[in-house]
């Protein structure tokens, strides 16, 4: 495992997205330990969940509580104390399984309470805010986050789901306590291509979420469990060429894209996040990364969970 900076933090530069762990068609309790350790033993010491995942119709904090038993739970050679436990406040769960966005500095205060109480820590590692929310000014809910980080219940901050102008008025409310930005970012959908480059500028950790998008999964002699998007053809025939998944391809073509760069997978399997791993360790010819980086991608939604 190589390892990057988090703001004052050193951490693996590949994550575990847990959100498929606790989110509808998650696997079994045994599985999901068993995904997150594997995780710990292969080197990852960054893990990112939220409030907000958990199956349609319960309530909030699943995904923390399970990252919290498995770090309990676990016997490996990973120091827990090393790890980094980033969870996220600001979104919601209907019935039916929509989201729902609450930036309101009283919902942020009370919800990172409740989230430092279910990960069982006196201050949350690394809190982010999940999406701006339009009927609360953005000042507002940053305000709330600095309050928090005055207080001691959060170490360090993040936002998510950001275009520029927002990353920069919260680095002038939170300073150089700011120290990440979470935007969906793939070989499929690269319109944040501005945000991660001013993350670079600003030294900001930038978190592609879903960053195996466009990818289909392959085995490692070629064939396709699914038939991969022509237009990433170029990610199987560079993971052909190394005896590795396009996903792990994937991976360390992100890691290219800056220094500042830290993937957070999801996985729900041992196997997956393994692999995902594994690509700290995939040296890129530059004559790769230049072929990979002339893929066509797709517009910035900022939308997502």
């Amino acid at each position: 495992m190589r390892y990057r900076a988090l703001g004052d933090v050193r951490v693996g530069a590949i994550g575990l997205g847990a959100m498929p762990l606790s989110i509808e068609g998650h696997p079994d309790e045994a599985r999901a330990l068993a995904t997150v350790h594997a995780a710990l033993d292969a080197g990852v010491t960054l893990l990112d969940t939220a409030d907000s995942y958990h199956p349609p119709g319960g309530g909030p904090g699943a995904g923390e509580r399970l990252v919290a038993r498995a770090l309990a739970a676990y016997g490996g050679p990973c120091r827990t104390d090393d790890v980094l436990v980033a969870t996220k406040g600001g979104r919601g769960r209907t019935a039916d399984g929509g989201w729902t966005v609450d930036g309101r500095p009283e919902h942020l205060r009370r919800a990172a309470g409740d989230s430092a109480r279910r990960l069982g820590v006196e201050a949350i590692g690394l809190y982010q805010l999940h999406k701006p929310d339009p009927a609360v000014p953005y000042a507002e809910s940053l305000g709330a986050i600095r309050e928090l980080l005055d207080a001691g219940t959060i170490r360090l901050a993040g936002i998510s789901n950001v275009d520029t102008e927002r990353i920069l008025l919260a680095r002038e409310i939170l300073g150089e306590r700011l120290v990440s930005v979470q935007n969906r970012y793939s070989p499929a959908d690269r319109g944040s291509e501005a945000e991660l480059r001013l993350c670079a500028d600003l030294g900001l950790a930038f978190m592609p979420w879903s960053p195996l998008g466009g990818i289909a999964r392959s085995s490692l002699d070629g064939t396709s469990a699914l038939e991969a998007d022509p237009r990433f053809g170029a990610f199987h025939r560079v993971a052909r060429a190394h005896g590795v998944t396009p996903q792990r391809v994937t991976l360390a073509w992100l890691l290219t894209r800056s220094e500042t760069v830290l993937p957070i997978p999801g996985a729900s399997r041992p196997e997956s996040i393994r692999d995902s791993a594994g690509a700290t360790g995939l040296e890129l010819t530059e004559g790769e990364v230049e072929e990979l980086n002339g893929c066509p991608g797709g517009r910035f939604s900022p939308s997502g969970v």
